[in-house]
């Protein structure tokens, strides 16, 4: 009977050792650019994650278009972008219905705010 707990126990450590994830995989070693611009870090961020509901026109209750930088750069400045993605603003978190976006992608739409809503 000895034998077959510790046969089970070594199984059991065998099995929840063995992961794919390790500490690199679960930070962000990309670290964000001096300078983030719409068109080179924002717009993929955008189109990966909003645009099936903020397209032209909205879909699934969204109330504004996403698809241009015009659009993005309204929605920070008059539609409090930023905080329904970090989950802090008015309405639902954004994405509705969907996991929050990682904090590296909401750091960078936020330091492109800082950094002046640049567009190229």
């Amino acid at each position: 009977m000895k034998n077959i707990v510790t046969t089970a126990c070594l199984l059991l450590i065998t099995l929840y050792s063995c992961t794919n994830a390790s500490l690199d995989d679960l930070t962000d070693n990309n670290p964000i650019p001096s300078t983030v611009t719409y068109n080179a870090h924002v717009k993929s961020i955008i189109d990966n994650n909003c645009i099936s509901c903020h397209k032209s026109p909205p879909a699934n209750g969204a109330s504004i278009s996403l698809l241009t930088y015009t659009d993005v750069k309204s929605a920070v400045q008059n539609n409090n972008l930023i905080s329904k993605i970090n989950g802090n603003g008015p309405g639902a978190q954004m994405p509705f219905g969907g996991p929050k976006l990682p904090q590296n992608l909401i750091d960078i739409i936020e330091k492109w705010e800082v950094d002046g809503l640049l567009e190229n």
